[in-house]
């Protein structure tokens, strides 16, 4: 099985667009037999994070993600042409999923608690690949989860771009919060106080640098739905 996730990009939409892609849309993708369907939008509940930072123009204002048997399959090509028809531009990828603190499970279409932040990563032309994912892997999830208020993590690393002219990005992340992390810089760190946001944002920064994670960077605040889990027991799955 793959997993292939495709960015939607274009002006953030309504509440009506928000909700639409993840019934309407969803439904949609989930009678096409997908084996998993979650998506991530960027809706009324979390649209005024303090954590946005924008490179893309047009912003990145939804993240699909589908597993399949064949990323180059009916699937996802389907998918593709649904997901354009909603935006002004997608794009899709190829990843491996690697889950260093998974999510709480909820049930199918349920929203995650919290905010679920998704972060575009580039690699920087001075770093091999196996440098950078040796720094981004092995030196800094740990540290990613001691300096923040995280709860899920997920690290997608991008395999290959499935669709002409996407992005190129070198990983996918999408991290869990609570609620108040969208506008609350101690709730986003964990931080009693100042002085532990201080010595949090420090140490964060001097981790995300070692990769080239401190810029040319998007985090896109979201409102995570999981529609069918992969890995759900047959008889939870949404049918």
């Amino acid at each position: 099985m793959e997993k292939v996730i495709i960015t939607l990009r274009g002006t953030p939409g309504d509440e009506a667009w928000c909700t639409g892609l993840r019934t309407d849309a969803a439904q949609t993708l989930l009678e096409s037999g997908l084996a998993g369907v979650a998506v991530n939008v960027r809706d009324d509940a979390v649209t005024d994070s303090l954590m946005t930072l924008t490179t893309l123009d047009p912003p990145a204002i939804a993240v699909v993600s589908l597993w399949t048997q064949q990323c180059y399959g009916e699937q996802i090509r389907t998918a593709t042409e649904l997901l354009a028809g909603l935006c002004q531009q997608v794009s899709a990828y190829l990843v491996t999923e690697s889950v260093p603190l998974p999510p709480p499970p909820t049930a199918p279409g349920e929203r995650t608690p919290g905010l679920a932040n998704v972060a575009m990563l580039r690699r920087p032309s001075d770093l091999d690949q196996a440098t950078w994912l040796h720094r981004w892997q092995h030196d800094h999830t740990q540290v990613a989860i001691d300096t923040q208020a995280t709860f899920g993590y997920v690290q997608n690393t991008v395999v290959r771009a499935l669709t002409d002219d996407a992005p190129v990005f070198a990983a996918i992340v999408e991290e869990l919060f609570p609620l108040a992390a969208t506008t609350d810089l101690h709730a986003f760190f964990g931080a009693a106080d100042d002085a532990e946001l201080s010595d949090r944002m420090a140490r964060m920064v001097a981790s995300t640098s070692a990769f080239g994670a401190n810029r040319d960077i998007d985090t896109v605040p979201t409102s995570r739905y999981v529609l069918r889990d992969p890995f759900a027991p047959a008889d939870t799955l949404q049918r």
